[in-house]
């Protein structure tokens, strides 16, 4: 065994994520239903240690929130399960909050293949990083989220550095505590899940809490962005059936009218939702009620208030 290795190996023997946990050593042998009771259990801790991290998870979106509204964009970068997470939540923001191409986006390690096979060395690279978020141009308005299970992979360390570098708000979220992921961004947010229920499988807890965190992240920063009306997906895109199905059932949510109604102030807004909400509660026409919500930053209750409504 190499030096380098010595070390590396003594490094993840102080990680709470690759603890072994001697009482499931034999969890081989236990029936289908208990194995399941196990990971249950297990899973139902994990948004108790999200809990904790609440304070630094709000600091971390009113940060992204201000930049994305001077019009900047949200970078997740990590390896492995931490990256696929990453694009993951990135993918899902254009269906969801109308978001431009580019304003949401994720990088891994090792590049796209990355996502569904393991890229050799890709993760110990803090290089890598660094071209990956220079093809991107990363500047001061853009916030750039490093994620690592351990909290100690080059690739997520070496993007929040260099990000920070260059002026972007950094966070970096991981599951164990003082991590130098942490320690190297403005916002540092460690969600301590514990050992898991296979040694070092963090795609397991850690996984599921960094899910959930990414939620957060972007959920709360589109509210701040006024891409919601109420619990309302007012900027959802309708780029199927079933999406032009929601967005009639949105409207119809947010205004009470009746399905003629609906359906004609969705014709006159090209089936954008917000402003058809806006036509039939402010009593206004397609293009006035494009004018208000452009005059308003995109927020529909504050385009409301202006109308009186």
């Amino acid at each position: 065994m190499t030096t380098e290795h010595r070390s590396l190996r003594s490094e993840l023997e102080t990680l709470t994520t690759e603890a072994f946990r001697p009482e499931l050593a034999e969890i081989d042998t236990l029936p289908t239903l208990d194995i399941a009771r196990l990971m249950n259990g297990e899973d139902a801790a994990v948004a108790g240690a999200v809990a904790l991290r609440l304070p630094q998870i709000s600091a971390a979106i009113d940060g992204i929130a201000a930049r994305m509204a001077q019009g900047g964009r949200l970078v997740y970068a990590g390896a492995g399960t931490a990256g696929r997470l990453g694009i993951l939540d990135a993918s899902e923001c254009p269906p969801t909050f109308n978001t431009r191409p580019g304003q949401v986006v994720g990088v891994i390690a090792g590049g796209p293949s990355a996502m569904v096979t393991s890229v050799e060395g890709a993760e110990d690279s803090a290089e890598l990083a660094r071209t990956d978020l220079d093809t991107l141009g990363i500047g001061p308005a853009d916030s750039v989220v490093g994620v690592s299970a351990s909290g100690r992979t080059p690739y997520a360390v070496g993007a929040v550095e260099h990000a920070r570098a260059l002026g972007a708000l950094t966070v970096g979220l991981s599951c164990n505590a003082g991590s130098a992921l942490a320690a190297a961004a403005e916002h540092g947010i460690e969600v301590v899940v514990g050992p898991e229920l296979l040694t070092g499988s963090t795609r397991l807890k850690a996984g599921t809490a960094q899910k959930l965190v990414l939620n957060m992240l972007s959920t709360i920063t589109m509210i701040r962005l006024g891409k919601t009306y109420g619990n309302l997906m007012v900027d959802v895109r309708a780029s199927n059936e079933k999406l032009r199905a929601r967005s009639r059932r949105i409207v119809a949510l947010a205004t009470g009218a009746p399905d003629d109604e609906i359906e004609a102030a969705l014709t006159a807004t090209d089936g954008e939702v917000k402003p058809a909400v806006l036509v039939i509660l402010a009593g206004v026409d397609g293009p006035t009620a494009a004018r208000l919500l452009e005059e308003s930053g995109g927020h529909l209750r504050a385009a409301l208030t202006a109308t009186g409504g």
